[in-house]
């Protein structure tokens, strides 16, 4: 199994921390020690789990808005979009548990126009205020469809590191990563008020891979 390369520190101390564990284990509890290494080795198992790399078969796409997280459709409401756009747009919010591959990927081809990171608070990540609040990156991409789109990454109540890779003048690729987020967390998508919405709210969506929406050409 591939591991993203967000994974290093992480694992460096979960490793460090298991050992310690086992250790003190076997040495103070003897042959009580498996109640605490077995818990212990299933969570251990889970930090590689949350930083696994899937093979995705991405294509290209032009009018396709595709999905950019792994998770669950939790939003999809016309809003103002006040940072970029600065006009209504229709948002698309998409919840990651946990459990979820936390690669975040770029929902629409065209070009990078504006980036910006915001720091903040930490609010659960369904928490519709979440998506103006908490700690956050805003990303512009000029769509192949001449659209502006904008993309939000937003932390959580359990995630505290977001990282995004791309810069102003990059070539976005729908389906190709731009980031990652640590743990449970959210991604926002404000897209023009004429695209036809085709996910639903509850929706379960394989990032790169699902096509949530679709962009008059």
């Amino acid at each position: 199994m591939k591991l993203h390369k967000e994974s290093k520190g992480t694992i460096i101390v979960a490793s460090i921390v298991f050992a310690l564990a086992a250790f003190l284990s076997v040495y103070y509890l003897r042959e009580w020690s498996l109640l605490i290494i077995v818990p212990i080795l299933v969570i251990y198992g889970l930090v590689f789990w949350f930083f696994r790399v899937p093979n995705r078969d991405i294509q290209d796409h032009k009018e396709n808005v595709i999905a950019p997280v792994d998770g669950k459709v939790v939003m999809i409401k016309e809003v103002e979009e006040d940072e970029f756009i600065k006009g209504k747009a229709i948002q698309v919010s998409i919840f990651m548990s946990p459990l979820n591959v936390h690669i975040c990927r770029y929902p629409v081809s065209g070009k990078v126009i504006y980036k910006k990171y915001h720091p903040g608070k930490y609010l659960v990540a369904w928490h519709e205020k979440s998506s103006t609040e908490n700690e956050r990156t805003t990303v512009a991409v000029e769509s192949l469809t001449h659209h502006q789109v904008v993309f939000r990454q937003i932390a959580g109540y359990v995630a505290r590191r977001i990282v995004f890779y791309c810069n102003e003048g990059d070539t976005a690729k729908a389906g190709h990563e731009f980031g990652f987020i640590k743990f449970g967390s959210r991604m926002d998508v404000f897209l023009p008020l004429d695209t036809e919405i085709t996910c639903k709210i509850g929706d379960k969506t394989k990032g790169g891979i699902d096509v949530i929406a679709k962009m008059q050409a």
